[in-house]
């Protein structure tokens, strides 16, 4: 059995989809990030770096792993599926995988930051995550101008950047314009299991709906940016 520890973010939905899309077996354990479980010393054994997601999987020497990068690549290995097995195939997705943890992330995690959270409004910072969010959005339209999904066949880095990417309007970040990247979007909705990965363990678009929850959302948001 895989512990999915985890909160409704772009990271934590990585790991949730991939599980559903695997039909995995899997209890998911909500972490109150506002409050600060992220930093208790139960989860710090799981997870030292004190960030979601996490996983335990108990038919493994209850075996723990944070990183979401990392989970993807346990479980599609595990699960035999999502991941080539050859080595170029393999490389490939990991190279988009990376794409996506040391570009889409980031950036567009900055520009939450400072698009919707920072009680100050900087600009130019604004202006530096989001412009560098649009131009990793164009290579990925560029990629899949030649390509139905992102690594060649469909695979976990599919998943990783869409998790990222079907939010960029809360990033404040358009796609006008890009549309493959457009049609990919879309079409990862169709794809098994991501319609139920992103609602685990709440269903945040549900929350952000309605305007006095919105506002909690973003109050709650704003505690961990000034930790």
């Amino acid at each position: 059995m895989i512990h999915l520890y985890t909160s409704s973010t772009p990271n934590g939905h990585k790991v949730s989809c991939l599980l559903e899309a695997l039909e995995m077996p899997y209890e998911a354990h909500a972490i109150n990030l506002a409050e600060g479980e992220q930093f208790k010393s139960d989860f710090l054994k799981i997870s030292p770096n004190g960030r979601i997601p996490a996983i335990v999987d108990t038919d493994n020497d209850d075996l723990s792993i944070f990183e979401s990068g990392a989970i993807m690549l346990y479980l599609a290995e595990k699960a035999g599926k999502l991941i080539p097995n050859d080595v170029k195939g393999r490389a490939k997705v990991v190279e988009w995988l990376m794409f996506q943890m040391g570009g889409i992330g980031p950036m567009m995690g900055q520009a939450n930051v400072f698009f919707r959270y920072f009680p100050e409004k900087i600009q130019p910072a604004i202006d530096r995550y989001q412009n560098e969010s649009r131009r990793l959005f164009e290579v990925l339209d560029k990629q899949l101008s030649t390509n139905e999904w992102i690594a060649g066949e469909y695979s976990i880095a599919d998943i990783a950047n869409w998790c990222w990417v079907r939010t960029h309007n809360w990033s404040g970040v358009s796609i006008e314009g890009l549309k493959h990247l457009d049609n990919w979007k879309n079409k990862m909705y169709e794809q098994p299991g991501m319609l139920k990965g992103i609602k685990v363990p709440v269903d945040r678009e549900s929350i952000l709906k309605n305007d006095e929850d919105k506002k909690e959302f973003i109050k709650n948001a704003q505690k961990m940016v000034k930790k």
